[in-house]
């Protein structure tokens, strides 16, 4: 047992390479691979099985106040992703349930298996009047886990019945399995989804989002929906500079040729346990831009790799984040995705039957 050293190992699938220390605890557990190796034991990759655990949670509907989100309300079906992206900004919060950053994050899956019967209890307290939510703020409400559990479709069931208006954000094409859904729900302006698509590079995205779609799929999922009837918008998030903000034009010319209306993009922010999950991956993956990705990193953050400020941690700032803000901005005009999506319809909401069969009186 030691304290405050990363576990670095090779796991098959996973985008995590290392294991940070939980920064809220004073002994980090690390595997003993240097005795495995001299008994000969020592595996070329270790293939680390998923675990699915239930969350406890007694409500469902999260709410913030932070400026720099587009949304007020939000619902995580998830606690971790199986997606395993290396930049997640999510990875933090799994040290708040005494787990680590690394490889825990994306292999202990927190379930709300009751997320459907919580949001029906929800939409019928007497304060709720309909807002938008958004699925999921967080994590991905279509990571792999959704195929099996499917409480993502739970709760769009819920939103259908209460004609509740849902923003989506995802990176998975496990959503058109929801179109049934999410067609008549887009046709009423009742749901939008955003698909995140950092790089068209599959070679890239494979070993940087392990387990999320290709995206060939991606784009899919963004022509499909559009047909129809739902308004999707391309999420080029994160740009990450010295290794995607290159290939900026190119996604936007592809997701607006599968239907895309509008995009919006996130600058590369590594805050606490994800810059060392995020530099070990680069060490690992692409060592050959390990000195430019870190010089551009910091050179949007102010010579420091994160910058929590509100106004800034999504954007950057400095002449580098302005050139990537500049760019973005021309060319999302050039391609016609700088226009905002038809405003969701929430004057249609009615309060869905509760599970008790009684009516919300007020």
């Amino acid at each position: 047992m030691q304290a405050g050293k990363s576990s670095r190992v090779s796991a098959v699938g996973r985008g995590a390479t290392s294991n940070p220390p939980n920064r809220f605890e004073n002994v980090h557990r690390e595997d003993d691979w240097e005795h495995l190796e001299q008994a000969g034991e020592l595996p070329e990759q270790v293939a680390l099985r998923t675990e699915f655990l239930p969350d406890q949670s007694q409500t469902v509907i999260t709410e913030t106040d932070s400026p720099d989100v587009p949304f007020r309300f939000s619902i995580n079906p998830y606690r971790g992703c199986e997606h395993g992206c290396a930049y997640c900004y999510a990875r933090p919060y799994h040290e708040l349930l005494g787990m680590n950053a690394g490889l825990d994050f994306e292999t202990k899956i927190l379930c709300k298996f009751d997320a459907a019967k919580l949001l029906r209890r929800e939409l019928n307290r007497s304060g709720w009047q309909g807002d938008v939510i958004c699925l999921s703020g967080v994590t991905d409400c279509y990571q792999p886990a959704e195929r099996q559990f499917r409480i993502t479709r739970g709760l769009l069931e819920v939103m259908r019945e209460a004609e509740q208006a849902v923003s989506i954000v995802t990176k998975n094409s496990l959503i058109l399995r929801d179109l049934d859904l999410l067609g008549e729900m887009g046709r009423q302006r009742l749901a939008q989804v955003n698909i995140s698509l950092p790089s068209l590079d599959q070679e890239l995205t494979r070993v940087m989002e392990p387990r999320t779609a290709a995206p060939a799929a991606r784009l899919r999922a963004i022509r499909e929906l559009t047909e129809a009837g739902v308004a999707v918008r391309v999420l080029i998030a994160p740009i990450i500079p010295g290794l995607t903000d290159h290939s900026v034009p190119q996604v936007m010319q592809a997701a607006k040729e599968a239907g895309a209306m509008e995009a919006h993009y996130t600058l590369l922010r590594l805050p606490l346990s994800v810059a060392p999950v995020f530099l070990d991956w680069v060490d690992t993956h692409r060592p050959d831009f390990r000195a430019r990705i870190e010089q551009r990193i910091r050179a949007t953050r102010d010579g420091r790799l994160n910058d929590s400020q509100f106004g800034t941690r999504m954007s950057g700032s400095g002449a580098y984040a302005e050139t990537i803000r500049n760019a973005f901005s021309a060319f999302a005009k050039h391609f016609a995705l700088d226009h905002p999506l038809p405003p969701l319809d929430t004057r249609r909401f009615r309060p869905p039957k509760a599970a008790s069969g009684q009516l919300r009186l007020f």
